[in-house]
């Protein structure tokens, strides 16, 4: 009898060193079992090949596939074949996941939708923060031998500001709760969830983007990469904010027109800005960021908001569960099931 095949295609912790080590997947093993064979994506010269032959010879006869980074393509679906079980994203967001895609063939998606809310809450509010406080100046002024206590401007008390929360799930409430205690008021906005939920993590439902944007002194997205999401905050977005106030995007990086933030900063129309995303996903790789980056009132990360060792190992060994729940048809009531996005 033929062993279960399970492909990861671009697992981040399973490279050291720039090199891929099949050792390191000792979580996996241990939940999966002797007897499932796992296989990794093609790897060379420091980074995974997420497309092309190599890929869709690894995903051949595949009982399941957890992907990372790697999109979910018809092209990779093919290559798996009939005997594909379904897929599993090793992190937060779908949008890679394709959910419309595997509805249509019939397949099951599922993800960890909240193994990092922690981290991303506290990532969140030290973007803020660090803003509000204008480290980032400070620390380059200081470090460049002047002693200059006005560096970067002086600073508002938070607790006179107003901190607006565009998304409210699961890391919009946390972050409700742990930034939300510097701030004076808290506004929300997510057409999706109920009035009252707001009120209970202290802050206040507002009906339109353009109202919180409007009050906002630091507006902070939580929201999914969708349809309706994407360039949500765009040029025109971004001239109604307040003006003097921040902004910070730890959510997904196409919720922000890279171009329209730049023109934004640029004739000072809103303060500053924190993010940890963007798209691609190395900003290096898109000109459009250059000045983005290169913008004294901008504090960056990258895309690590979500990352700890504790995230890590919960993560790997939630996904391998998921795996193997699949793999022995334990399947009703799995948490993380992704589904297909609704017409209209």
């Amino acid at each position: 009898m033929t062993r279960p095949q399970v492909l990861y295609t671009d697992p981040a912790w399973l490279v050291e060193g720039g090199c891929l080590d099949p050792a390191l997947a000792t979580v996996e093993r241990e939940i999966l079992g002797p007897g499932v064979e796992l296989r990794f994506g093609p790897h060379q010269e420091g980074r995974y090949q997420l497309t092309g032959p190599a890929m869709s010879e690894r995903a051949a006869g595949c009982d399941v596939l957890v992907v990372y980074r790697a999109q979910v393509t018809e092209e990779l679906l093919d290559a798996a074949g009939p005997g594909l079980r379904a897929v599993v994203r090793q992190g937060v967001g779908v949008d890679n996941l394709n959910p419309a895609l595997l509805a249509e063939r019939g397949l099951p998606g599922y993800n960890v939708p909240d193994y990092c809310v922690d981290e991303v809450a506290t990532h969140t509010s030290a973007l803020a923060l660090a803003l509000e406080r204008r480290l980032v100046p400070q620390h380059q002024t200081l470090v460049g031998g002047t002693f200059d206590i006005y560096a970067g401007g002086v600073p508002h008390r938070t607790n006179r500001r107003t901190l607006g929360i565009v998304g409210f799930g699961r890391i919009g409430r946390a972050v409700a709760r742990r930034l939300g205690a510097f701030y004076g008021r808290v506004l929300v906005h997510d057409p999706y969830v109920g009035r009252d939920l707001a009120e209970g993590y202290g802050a206040l439902a507002v009906d339109s983007l353009e109202e919180l944007l409007a009050q906002s002194d630091l507006v902070t997205l939580h929201c999914p990469l969708s349809p309706e999401t994407d360039g949500l905050l765009d040029e025109a977005a971004l001239s109604r904010m307040k003006p003097g106030s921040y902004l910070v995007n730890a959510a997904r990086g196409r919720l922000v027109d890279p171009e329209g933030l730049h023109r934004a900063l640029r004739e000072g129309r809103i303060a500053g800005a924190g993010l940890d995303v963007f798209a691609p996903e190395n900003p290096h790789q898109d000109p459009r960021w250059h000045p983005v980056l290169a913008h004294p009132s901008v504090v960056v990360t990258s895309h690590r908001a979500f990352l700890s060792v504790e995230a890590e190992a919960s993560s790997r060994r939630r996904v391998a569960e998921l795996v193997r729940a699949v793999l022995d048809g334990r399947t009703d009531g799995l948490v993380g099931r992704v589904e297909a996005p609704k017409a209209g």
